[in-house]
């Protein structure tokens, strides 16, 4: 849509019979345009935050890849220990295949791995969006993620953003995932003042817990369509062969003549 209007933002001179005018000066330069803020939807029925769960179902090919960067405010005895809830090949792998997507970043993950987070927070091939301090479920049942108290749920939300922020990271978007994807209209309406959009998908990878990438790959080939968001995770303890899925899912849907975007771009369209 950028290229349509900038294409047709002037047209020709029209040539006079008259004496040609003086020259004209050359000119300026044009005024630096600043930075574009990330699109958000709308607020919901009563003011509820609203949800984005994939783009419009577009001619062109297009598809988001984003990775939960999960970790619970008590794992760090757990990594302490030498469990790893990073991924730093999957990162990696995504910068050498040019591949760029959207990081949902827990406070916790921030904290235990800062400079991880500064480099993918000021590398514009990837943003960052808040994914809670805690990893705690917001509603409850939630896969048996512990529930965090409904008068903390903008705490979870805001301890994130300062964590992620004291990283130096830079590509901060005004998205928030909820652990699990478990969310309530009382979940919804917690979160309102933070005037974010929650970001769901429509199509899991599976990844989770998964030993076999070629069952991962698959299940992402077989669900994604034009405009689709993929949840996938950025935690090599808990999903360890992402990084293996990705080398596999990228050519093909490359091959298929899909593009990749960021979260905030597939919301633009």
């Amino acid at each position: 849509m950028g290229a349509v209007l900038v294409g047709c933002g002037g047209s020709p001179g029209e040539r006079h019979t008259a004496a040609a005018p003086p020259a004209a000066p050359a000119p300026s330069p044009p005024a630096p345009t600043p930075a574009t803020k990330p699109p958000v939807l709308a607020p919901g029925p009563a003011g509820l935050t609203p949800v984005f769960k994939r783009g419009p179902q577009h001619t062109e090919k297009v598809v988001a890849l984003s990775f939960d960067a999960d970790m619970t405010a008590d794992e760090g005895p757990r990594a302490a220990a030498g469990e790893h809830f990073d991924n730093p090949e999957l990162i990696a792998l995504l910068r050498r295949l040019k591949v760029p997507a959207t990081v949902f970043m827990t406070g916790r993950w921030a904290e235990q791995y800062p400079a991880q987070a500064r480099s993918i927070g000021t590398d514009p091939l990837f943003e960052i969006g808040n994914h809670s301090y805690s990893h705690y479920a917001f509603t409850s049942p939630c896969y048996g993620l512990p529930t965090a108290e409904k008068g903390e749920l903008r705490g979870e939300v805001e301890r994130a953003a300062g964590a992620i922020r004291a990283t130096g990271a830079r590509n901060v978007v005004p998205y928030f995932r909820f652990p699990g994807g478990c969310y309530d209209d009382a979940s919804l309406r917690a979160l309102a003042p933070e005037k974010v959009t929650a970001v769901q998908w429509d199509v899991v990878s599976g990844d989770a817990f998964a030993t076999d990438a070629d069952a991962v790959a698959e299940q992402v080939l077989e669900g994604v369509r034009p405009g689709s968001l993929v949840v996938m995770h950025c935690t090599r303890s808990a999903a360890p062969v992402t990084a293996e899925a990705v080398g596999r899912v990228v050519p093909e849907l490359r091959k298929r003549g899909y593009r990749f975007v960021k979260v905030s771009q597939l919301m633009a369209g």
